[in-house]
């Protein structure tokens, strides 16, 4: 029995140790520097939409796809990326522009900056809003998103 309080952090982290060395050690999947089996678009791809889901708290829930179309290195070590945003109506499109662009702003100007950290070096991010209708019933317009069979 661990009695602790969550609020505080009293007893958490011996409650984490008790866990860690009560877990059998399994297999290696992958090898110790490689963190996961994701590339670097989709990873950038899921900062972008990360950033939509915060801004845009429930205005826009998951009817959101992200597809990075262009990542080139620059010449002063970082890098440019384009990448598009879909939606599935206009009204979704106006809140993820926002009044006067100030949503797709802010959204690109977070998005940007974990992507820099995530990379370790300055981002460079240009965001498109596209609407493509009923895009999540569609399996050939999911395949074509990323998202792969359905």
């Amino acid at each position: 029995v661990f009695p602790l309080s969550v609020h505080r952090g009293d007893n958490v982290p011996d409650l984490l140790e008790r866990i860690l060395e009560m877990l059998p050690e399994g297999p290696r999947y992958f090898p110790e520097d490689m963190p996961t089996d994701r590339d670097e678009r989709f990873l950038i791809a899921e900062l972008i939409r990360e950033q939509v889901l915060y801004q845009a708290r429930e205005e826009v829930p998951h009817a959101v796809a992200v597809v990075v179309e262009m990542m080139e290195e620059r010449a002063d070590g970082g890098v440019e990326i384009d990448a598009c945003l879909y939606v599935e109506r206009d009204s979704q499109k106006r809140i993820l522009v926002g009044k006067q662009g100030q949503m797709i702003k802010t959204i690109g100007t977070r998005a940007r900056q974990a992507i820099g950290r995530m990379l370790h070096c300055p981002a460079h991010l240009r965001l498109l809003v596209r609407v493509n209708k009923r895009w999540k019933q569609r399996e050939a317009a999911l395949r074509r998103l990323g998202f792969g069979d359905t």
